[in-house]
């Protein structure tokens, strides 16, 4: 019998490409923790040494700019760690916020920030702990290297989750920290445009008004005075006339006092403050206050221009045939609503004021949401922080019992 002459194998019975069982990502990880054992000598050393120099000399003046430089060169240890985790780990850790240098107020103060920053002592943890788990780390990678293959991907994974736990926890910022840094800057830069703009709009209505009308005044007081002896009629026609400029300027003035703060908010509260500004829209306007108590000055003041410009918008852009005013207040918070039944469409992109309102609000840790679909009606709630006269924020109160949200 005569054996079959082998064929050559086609392409779909070739065997495939010899490849490592382990993934690109295991490699990373373990590259990762055989790099440990460095890593961690090197943290390890820097951070005994410098806070050793720097504990042992506070006895002199040199000790604390010592440990300060210390601990920010432990911020930089800590931002390699962080660069060293992002490309082997695959974990995604924010940079912390530089220390506030310019905002210290001088070298001592600013040193000591340095001194007092938990960014530079938790990257010192961390670089102290890491040593005896780089050691275990380094030892049971190089190891599995060659007796664990079937299992070291796992042992691998497991040892990886424990270093990507330890940079999230003691290398990252604190997020909600950060935030409210952040929120807190923005606040305060736009607290000093509005009142920068405020003080400009004053300046400029003290210039173009009340001022202009009283130089108006002193030069007709003044011909009047020349035409006295001369031409007693034209003198007295000269004075009626001055006497009408020192009512429209007292009453500019008037009006320019009442948009820097009106006395009746500040004799009456914000229920009557609000139902004169109601009774000047040219819409009718229901006011509704439900407070059982008066709050900080500064809040009062606040809710009240915030309803007197949602007012003004309503009697111009609307086109509505009547509005409504709700201030309550619920728990620590004070609300308040403004609707109308017009023609819709307001947004906070639509112009500078609604977005104005809205950052005003965002300043003092209040809220705006604007709900105006095309073709109306108009919900636009406020929410501000409460704060009782004496300043300090007030704990749950009584109130309506109903939010921001369930009240549109």
């Amino acid at each position: 019998m005569t054996e079959p002459i082998p064929q050559p194998a086609g392409p779909g019975d070739r065997p495939p490409e010899a490849r490592f069982a382990y993934d690109a990502h295991t490699w990373k990880e373990i590259a990762h923790l055989l790099t440990n054992l460095p890593v961690s000598i090197v943290g390890f050393v820097y951070t005994v040494t410098a806070l050793s120099i720097g504990a042992g000399m506070t006895v002199t003046v040199i000790g604390l700019p010592l440990l300060a430089l210390g601990l920010m060169g432990a911020r930089q240890l800590g931002r390699l760690e962080r660069a060293r985790a992002r490309a082997m780990l695959g974990v995604r850790v924010d940079e912390p916020s530089p220390l506030p240098w310019r905002r210290s107020g001088g070298f001592w103060p600013g040193l000591w920030q340095a001194v007092k920053d938990p960014v530079g002592w938790r990257t010192c943890l961390f670089t102290l702990i890491r040593m005896p788990w780089g050691v275990l780390t380094f030892t049971v990678t190089l190891t599995g290297l060659f007796v664990l293959w079937p299992v070291l991907a796992f042992v691998v994974r497991a040892m990886a989750d424990v270093d990507r736990a330890m940079v999230r926890g003691l290398l990252s910022p604190s997020d909600e920290l950060e935030k409210r840094i952040a929120e807190l800057e923005s606040d305060r830069g736009i607290v000093v445009d509005t009142a920068a703009a405020d003080l400009r709009r004053i300046e400029r209505d003290l210039h173009d008004g009340a001022q202009a009308r009283l130089v108006n005044l002193a030069m007709g007081l003044g011909l009047a005075k020349e035409k006295l002896l001369e031409d007693p009629d034209a003198a007295a026609s000269m004075v009626e006339e001055a006497h009408g400029e020192v009512k429209l300027a007292l009453q500019e003035l008037r009006d320019l006092a009442r948009g820097i703060h009106p006395a009746v908010l500040t004799d009456r509260g914000l229920d009557a403050a609000l139902s004169s500004v109601a009774a000047r829209c040219t819409v009718p306007v229901a006011v509704t206050v439900d407070l059982e108590e008066r709050p900080a000055p500064a809040i009062e003041g606040i809710a009240y221009f915030t309803v007197s410009e949602l007012l003004q918008n309503v009697s111009k852009h609307s086109r509505a045939r009547s509005a409504s005013v709700e201030v309550w207040r619920s728990e620590n918070r004070l609300f308040l609503q403004v609707r109308d039944d017009g023609v819709g469409g307001a947004s906070l992109d639509g112009g500078t004021g609604m977005r104005g309102l809205a950052d005003r609000l965002g300043a003092v840790d209040g809220l705006f949401v604007v709900d105006s679909p095309e073709g109306g009606p108009t919900t636009v709630t406020a929410e501000l922080p409460w704060r009782d006269r004496s300043g300090t924020p007030a704990g749950k109160a009584p109130g309506k019992g109903a939010s921001a949200r369930g009240r549109r």
